[in-house]
């Protein structure tokens, strides 16, 4: 027979009661002096994390006839939220009826937060929605209100290696020309190598600025790829593990940002590498429909808080979350690839997919039967609620 000498905690409960009159005591004599109505703890959260921003467009530069960047300060006395090179902000935008919300990765590196400007580059997508209104409607004064910086694509020391290797593709380079502007001013500390894939050297985005940075601090490498053409200094073809082993040094972390296509392609390369899984990082992106076949169009029954009931048309070829947006329905999202929960909603009843590299949900949102509409595909008629 085992023996089990069990230890009362009586102990502690007498010492805990002889602090009592103690704190009575000092209650008693303490100043009558109100509290503070504000802290500087919360003060300082409500800088770095407002719920929204009022941005103004300040300068805009013509980079292509398809590509601009806007630089945004603030509309209000407030400065712009700080933020951690390589997060994005969310636009919020009214085109015509419909209410829709795009992410888009600072260019700037952080220290221009401080100096009261971001910086994000519009690229033109050829069935996009969002970024032929931003690139023939934004002029310098237009007003956008803006998320707070969001996303976790960033640089970390403790869970990073010392150095990174950048995989970017089209206009994916924006969230590493920051942090390279942040390796350059010393905010960030890591040795990076920028391998940049493009189709022909007449494609590449902040060229003139990339070669700067690289020229200006030895932390940082360029390394121009064309899969098209061919360019003196550049290499040639895709981005495949030979090629990054033959710029990566011993131990480096790889972040990659850029198409769905691209995506897929270094899925497969990185698995040559053997690179442990935390050193491994992709951004988040709304990525692209399901192949679906036929296309059907079902019904959407919406609740909400000032929604009673309301009936949509959804297609099984978009989100769910698209076809709020264009039925005009103010629905919460912020990165659009399934990841940060912010459009969670509850479904009732129906039947949907969701594409398993995009979900992003919670074990315990997975059986209670909610869902992230951004990443969401009806296969039915459904009825939600957000």
């Amino acid at each position: 027979m085992q023996k089990f000498i069990i230890k009362s905690n009586l102990k502690d409960i007498a010492c805990f009661a002889k602090m009592i009159p103690v704190r009575a005591a000092k209650f008693r004599t303490a100043p009558s002096t109100p509290l503070p109505t504000s802290y500087a703890v919360n003060e300082t959260a409500k800088l770095l994390h407002p719920r929204v921003q009022k941005l103004r467009v300040k300068s805009i530069e013509e980079i292509s006839q398809d590509v601009k960047s806007y630089v945004l300060e603030a509309a209000e006395k407030k400065a712009p939220a700080y933020f951690r090179a390589g997060q994005y902000i969310s636009l919020k935008l009214k085109i015509g009826d419909s209410v829709l919300t795009r992410p888009y990765s600072i260019a700037s590196p952080p220290a221009d937060a401080l100096k009261g400007t971001y910086t994000i580059t519009v690229k033109r997508v050829s069935d996009g929605f969002a970024s032929g209104y931003i690139l023939d409607n934004f002029t310098v004064g237009t007003e956008v209100t803006a998320s707070a910086p969001e996303g976790t694509f960033y640089y970390e020391p403790l869970r990073d290696a010392p150095a990174v290797v950048c995989l970017a593709g089209g206009s994916g380079i924006t969230p590493f020309l920051s942090l390279a502007g942040a390796v350059a001013d010393g905010t960030e500390d890591c040795e990076l190598i920028i391998i940049y894939g493009c189709r022909t050297e007449n494609d590449i985005l902040h060229k003139d600025k990339l070669d700067t940075l690289s020229a200006k601090c030895p932390k940082i490498k360029v390394v121009y790829v064309l899969s098209d053409s061919c360019a003196e200094g550049c290499e040639q073809g895709f981005i495949t593990a030979e090629l990054i082993k033959k710029y990566a040094p011993a131990v480096y972390s790889v972040f990659v940002c850029g198409p769905a296509a691209m995506y897929a392609f270094e899925k497969e390369e990185l698995k040559k590498l053997n690179l442990p899984e935390k050193y491994i990082r992709f951004e988040t992106q709304s990525g692209e429909a399901p192949a679906t076949g036929e296309t059907k169009t079902f019904e959407c029954s919406v609740y909400a808080r000032d929604i009673k009931k309301r009936v949509i048309p959804c297609r099984n070829d978009e989100s769910i979350l698209t076809a709020l947006e264009r039925a005009g329905i103010e629905a919460q999202s912020m990165c659009r690839g399934g990841e940060c929960g912010f459009c969670r909603s509850k479904l009732i009843s129906g039947e949907v997919f969701v594409p398993e590299e995009n979900d992003g949900r919670r074990i315990a949102d997975l059986k209670f039967g909610y869902i992230h509409p951004c990443r969401t595909y009806p296969q039915g008629n459904i009825e939600i609620r957000i």
